[in-house]
């Protein structure tokens, strides 16, 4: 893949700010288990097995009795209940710039008022549609860490201010990020190269939906739809800011739905590492989305975590105890207590098209565990007469494979790569030509 002027732009803004070191790189601490050799023998729950007994032998069962179960599973141990869509969202679309990445293509910035109220919680979403595509024109949506600017560095994108704690004051502060944070992140948004494919590309800022530290929620989507706002005493299962990121990507779905020039029926939905656990549990929660992808989203996203290899629940619940509901903390010390697991979170997408990815490196996010994960939600894609990996056994570095369910492990570490981008047109391209 090549991009020659926003690879030049990056390394402007590269030297300008420093050394770049994305803000969800996550260390492999010691004291944790790097060691396959280590790894217990566990029992998966039973995807083909309700609560009452009743054995799941085919797609019907499965949509109308069982799936339903794990769904509660998870809302009430793991990520939360999200509430409804609002009966009312107010949308503020921008002017469009048609000669956006060189003319290439038309960049538009919209405001999407979460909770109905002119004037209040808002995200922006940040749209790019290929010039000269034949509309409509199938999408990828994914949330990014640190603005919709660092996607590209365009100076007309708008740099939004963030909520940010500071360390001294104990006082949350609105920031403004600076100019030279423009295009930090373009080495995870190959925009050009996705453009030329016939996609459209969408993004969200994380903190426009909610803030990632303890407190964020306060200047937040949760206290914004809160009846108590930021005196919430929040319940055992109530949603965390997995959910909550979860749920403002599905009200950018929302608007997509009601453009003529995006295809609403084909949007594929990315997220990487703890936003790769967001799109999961989007694409868990809302059957809108045609196509999931999780990069290295770990534990408590795609990888199994009853394998206790890497991050564990006690470190995520520690590290991030506003990331989940606040049952989740009871399986701190024992996951195999927890009555639900990842493969049947891959599984809730079923039959679905879902692309889960590793990287060698990344054993913090246990990629042979994300493996097993999509393994182990074969069968329930099998009810509904769709193939899953087409392997017995974790494949060889850089050896994708799968049809309706995909999966790589590549060389490298925890980010996002041109190589995982390539993997993840191709399988659109398949799955999308089918419809």
């Amino acid at each position: 893949m090549k991009f020659s002027s926003r690879t030049a732009a990056f390394a402007i803004a590269t030297i300008m700010s420093a050394t770049f070191i994305p803000d969800d790189a996550e260390a492999q601490p010691a004291g944790y288990n790097y060691d396959e050799a280590k790894v217990v023998s566990y029992t998966l729950p039973n995807p083909l097995l309700c609560a009452d007994g009743t054995k799941v032998t085919d797609a019907k069962v499965w949509r109308e009795k069982r799936r339903p179960e794990i769904l509660e599973l998870f809302r009430t141990h793991m990520y939360g209940r999200s509430p409804a869509k609002p009966a009312k969202l107010i949308y503020e679309v921008g002017a469009a710039d048609t000669k956006a990445l060189g003319g290439k293509a038309t960049r538009q910035e919209i405001h999407i008022f979460l909770d109905g109220k002119k004037g209040g919680h808002r995200m922006t979403l940040l749209l790019f549609l290929p010039n000269g595509a034949k509309q409509p024109v199938p999408a990828f949506l994914g949330m990014n860490f640190e603005g919709n600017h660092t996607i590209d560095a365009d100076p007309a994108i708008t740099i939004a201010e963030q909520w940010t704690p500071d360390a001294k004051t104990k006082i949350d502060k609105l920031v403004k990020p600076a100019e030279t944070t423009r295009g930090k992140s373009i080495g995870r948004w190959p925009l050009e190269t996705i453009l030329a494919r016939g996609y459209a590309v969408a993004t969200i800022a994380r903190a426009d939906v909610e803030p990632d530290y303890t407190t964020g929620w306060k200047h937040g989507l949760r206290a914004a739809l809160s009846k108590d706002g930021v005196d919430t005493q929040w319940k055992a299962d109530d949603w965390g800011a997995v959910a909550a990121w979860g749920w403002g990507l599905s009200r950018a779905l929302d608007y997509l739905g009601t453009r003529t020039d995006v295809d609403a029926q084909r949007i594929a939905l990315l997220g990487h590492s703890r936003l790769g656990k967001a799109a999961l549990w989007a694409g868990a929660e809302d059957e809108r989305f045609a196509i999931i992808i999780s990069n290295d989203s770990g534990e408590g996203g795609a990888a199994l975590m009853r394998r206790n290899f890497g991050e564990t629940i006690e470190r995520i619940n520690t590290s991030f105890p506003h990331w989940f509901c606040g049952n989740f903390k009871k399986y701190n010390q024992d996951a195999t207590s927890l009555p639900v697991d990842a493969h049947q979170l891959v599984a809730l997408i079923a039959p679905r098209p879902v692309y889960v990815a590793s990287a060698e490196e990344d054993k913090w996010a246990d990629p042979k565990g994300e493996f097993l994960s999509a393994k182990h939600a074969e069968p329930v894609y099998r009810l509904f007469n769709k193939n899953g990996l087409g392997v017995a056994e974790w494949p060889e570095i850089n050896k994708p494979v799968g049809d309706t369910i995909g999966y790589h492990v590549r060389t490298g570490k925890h980010d996002v790569t041109d190589y995982d981008w390539a993997r993840y047109l191709d399988f659109a391209d398949r799955h999308f030509r089918r419809k």
